[in-house]
């Protein structure tokens, strides 16, 4: 029997008819949707690929028990769960695309493609072909995301190793670098050849600035551009608590959603975005006072969300099996807050963003929901509490999506039946 929920999300209200969650996996979904397991207990995958023939690939953070980071995931008999499970690799990292007949992947340093045969096997799967390698990585938003173009370019993202770019790191008053000398190499998107091998930074180009750090990216196919999320700063009010309280610390900066076009600036470090006023503000270790408005140079989000949730893949759909209203827009995964205290931690769900003709066409609203569960009823107060945290996306030659959970190993497959 269907019931309406109402999903009250930080001031923000999306109703949505939905299922009982027992049904879907946990889940709560909008009418007419399903949800069950994919998969269960791989390990930590975060971004996937599907293949056209239905080969879900997954690449996990690190190597599971079995000394594996990446995963070839195969239904054979068509009941809508994975019987085929292989893998191989060693080496940490995040990024996963299916291209034509290769395999991308990528290490913290490194991006890799492998040849796939007539039935999506991986050939030579020890012997990797090296497209960039020496790729920055200080340990801190080290995780290199991809996507790829219309034209075979590939897209990187290289987190900045810092919160706010200051000369001590995470130091309370310390002042911001000016310029920023991370944003050489680090902190935006970087654009190279799938064709080439063998490449570093002299082949490529800094696409994107000031950025601070991108997991979540897509190739919006329909309007033929890149867009990102951003995992927004953190501390405000611990490194500047006579600007900030706890509770405006909890609610800012915004998580953001960009358009990028080549040569874009975001503006990180040296303002943030405020989804209370709608304005880019000056960052304290660059002068502000939690009101100066920054430069305008800097490029504004097509959409902002709560601050602190973490925002972790983008895909765009392209499928035929959901409604219209999903037809070209953005999924985007939250994978849930650690600091909006004291507040409770938000998050961990499915995001949707509608388009029409290339533009964003109206609010936000809660896709998936249910991913963390509750403790005794009551909302998880820390992500080491979520029984799942949605990472990865994919989009199946059938229409389903499919989201990866890197905390207890799941991949979720969401349907629409009609």
């Amino acid at each position: 029997m269907n019931k309406h929920f109402v999903f009250l999300m930080i001031g923000m209200f999306t109703l949505a008819l939905s299922v009982p969650a027992q049904e879907n996996a946990g889940l709560t979904l909008p009418s007419g949707f399903k949800a069950n397991l994919f998969a269960q207990n791989l390990g930590s995958p975060r971004h996937i690929a599907v293949t056209s023939k239905g080969v879900l690939f997954a690449k996990l953070n690190n190597p599971n028990k079995e000394g594996k980071s990446i995963l070839r995931l195969e239904d054979t008999n068509g009941d809508g769960v994975a019987d085929k499970n292989t893998g191989w690799g060693n080496y940490p990292g995040t990024g996963i695309y299916v291209k034509g007949n290769k395999l991308y992947t990528s290490s913290n340093e490194d991006v890799y493609a492998y040849q796939l045969d007539a039935n999506d096997e991986v050939m030579n799967p020890l012997q990797p072909i090296t497209v960039v390698s020496g790729l920055i990585n200080r340990r801190q938003h080290e995780s290199k995301s991809i996507t790829f173009d219309n034209d075979n370019n590939l897209y990187v993202n290289i987190g900045a190793y810092s919160n706010a770019c200051q000369v001590k790191d995470r130091m309370p008053g310390s002042q911001g670098m000016m310029p920023c000398p991370i944003l050489d190499s680090a902190g935006g998107i970087w654009k190279f050849s799938a064709n080439k091998e063998n490449q570093n930074y002299g082949n490529g180009q800094r696409y994107a600035t000031g950025l601070r750090n991108v997991v979540g990216l897509d190739w919006n196919k329909s309007t033929n551009k890149l867009y990102v999320t951003q995992h927004g700063r953190d501390q405000l009010n611990s490194f500047y608590p006579t600007l900030y309280s706890d509770a405006q610390n909890a609610e800012l900066p915004a998580e953001t959603f960009y358009e990028i076009k080549e040569g874009d600036n975001a503006g990180w470090p040296y303002v943030y975005y405020d989804p209370n006023v709608k304005k880019k503000i000056v960052s304290p270790e660059y002068g502000g006072d939690g009101k100066k408005e920054g430069d305008a140079k800097f490029i504004n989000p097509i959409v902002d969300f709560p601050a602190h949730m973490a925002p972790m893949a983008v895909l765009f759909y392209t499928g035929n099996q959901f409604p219209e209203k999903y037809k070209n827009g953005a999924f985007i995964t939250f994978h849930g807050s650690w600091n909006r205290a004291p507040l409770p931690q938000e998050g961990f769900f499915v995001a949707f963003v509608p388009f029409k003709n290339g533009k964003v066409s109206g609010d936000w609203e809660i896709f998936a929901n249910g991913f963390a569960g509750t403790e005794n009823g009551v909302k998880i107060m820390n992500p080491r509490q979520a029984k799942a945290r949605p990472c990865g996306l994919a989009q199946g030659p059938d229409g389903s999506i499919y989201v990866s959970d890197d905390a207890k190993g799941n991949i979720f497959k969401i349907s629409y039946q009609k």
